[in-house]
């Protein structure tokens, strides 16, 4: 679970990046979301892939809601929304054993939700 939602961190938070930085030109809030991508790590990382199974993974395939994106703010949408709601597992699940690591993964998630906002609203 730790290895999949880092992962999904961070692949939302580069998306969201990647528009901001490549389509709106706007160094300012890309350089703030590459900020956060680099603060969704930890120290483990070699022995997360030592259990990585993605190709067994029961949720592998595309949901038809996955594959339906009509616009940009849909895609900047649904990927502040991976983003955040992995960032809340990864707090939970490291309540149980480091919570250092899940009070990063907090900081991260309520600057996610500042972002959202910032960057839809003034779309």
């Amino acid at each position: 679970m730790i290895d999949a939602n880092i992962n999904r961190l961070k692949e939302g938070i580069r998306v969201v990046e990647d528009i901001l930085r490549y389509k709106d030109n706007n160094k300012e809030l890309s350089s703030r979301l590459k900020s956060l991508r680099h603060k969704a790590q930890i120290q483990e990382t070699k022995e997360l892939l030592k259990n990585r199974d993605s190709i067994n993974d029961v949720l592998r395939p595309s949901t038809k809601s996955e594959q339906n994106r009509s616009s940009l703010e849909d895609i900047l949408t649904a990927n502040f929304k991976r983003a955040q709601e992995s960032a809340r597992v990864l707090e939970e699940l490291f309540k149980l054993d480091n919570i250092d690591y899940s009070e990063n993964f907090k900081t991260l998630r309520y600057e996610l939700y500042t972002l959202e906002k910032e960057v839809l609203l003034n779309r």
